[in-house]
């Protein structure tokens, strides 16, 4: 049986131009998502204080994720100088951990929030909020047809764009599988991939996905080291 091969690549740039529910979107390398037209940027879990959460908990992480993290964020913010940044949820990994955030992270999202508004929802890891930090929480976002929140709803496919199950995909490459985080969107709706540094992936063909997504219309916009690869649904490995 031959080896299947990398599926057509429709982009190979840094950015890919997009549509979701007729609003239009700039897929980043990074894992952001811009919207010109409304300038708002969109990033999700980021897991921020991931590390000190597993040292509450007696197991060490190297306890740099934070401060990695932060600085993606700082660059790609420089780059689109957003006027809202929206963050999907499980902004931090843990009820506690913007609390206890130590003030040098502090100082860098008040950077961030300098002359912008932000969003942050909520997630399942952080369901009560961020605290003593700049923005406002809630449970879901609407924005020009889309509806900002952390889980994907099977009730809610039109105009959604949520977080959660950190999309990645397997394609063939150079006759080896490679597995990528990727952005999943069949034009409806939009599960965003995880921002955050030290967070892993879950298959696009795991169960979990099941009915999100019109299969024949779905890609995944895989997040290469130094391009994105968009592959359609049916081309995927799995």
């Amino acid at each position: 049986m031959m080896a299947r091969r990398l599926a057509p690549i429709e982009t190979v740039e840094t950015t890919t131009e997009i549509a979701v529910s007729g609003v239009a979107a700039v897929c980043d390398l990074t894992g952001a998502m811009y919207l010109p037209d409304h300038r708002t940027l969109v990033v999700s879990d980021l897991h921020l204080e991931k590390g000190a959460a597993f040292a509450r908990r007696g197991q060490l992480l190297p306890p740099y994720d934070t401060l990695a993290t932060l600085r993606l964020l700082e660059s790609v913010v420089a780059r689109y100088q957003p006027a809202t940044i929206i963050s999907l949820g499980d902004n931090f990994h843990d009820r506690v951990g913007s609390a206890l955030m130590p003030s040098v992270f502090r100082e860098m999202i008040l950077g961030l929030a300098g002359g912008r508004e932000i969003v942050w929802i909520n997630g399942n890891h952080d369901p009560d909020g961020t605290t003593a930090l700049p923005g406002t929480s809630m449970d879901e976002f609407s924005l020009s047809g889309l509806t900002f929140r952390h889980e994907p709803s099977l009730a809610h496919g039109k105009g959604e764009v949520a977080g959660h199950l950190h999309p990645s995909a397997t394609v063939r490459r150079r006759e080896k599988s490679v597995r990528r985080p990727c952005f999943a969107t069949d034009g409806l709706r939009m599960v965003m991939p995880s921002f955050g540094v030290t967070t892993g992936g879950l298959d696009l063909r795991h169960k979990a996905f099941t009915g999100l997504f019109a299969r024949t219309e779905l890609i995944a916009h895989l997040l290469g080291r130094d391009r994105i690869y968009s592959v359609r649904f049916g081309n995927l490995l799995g």
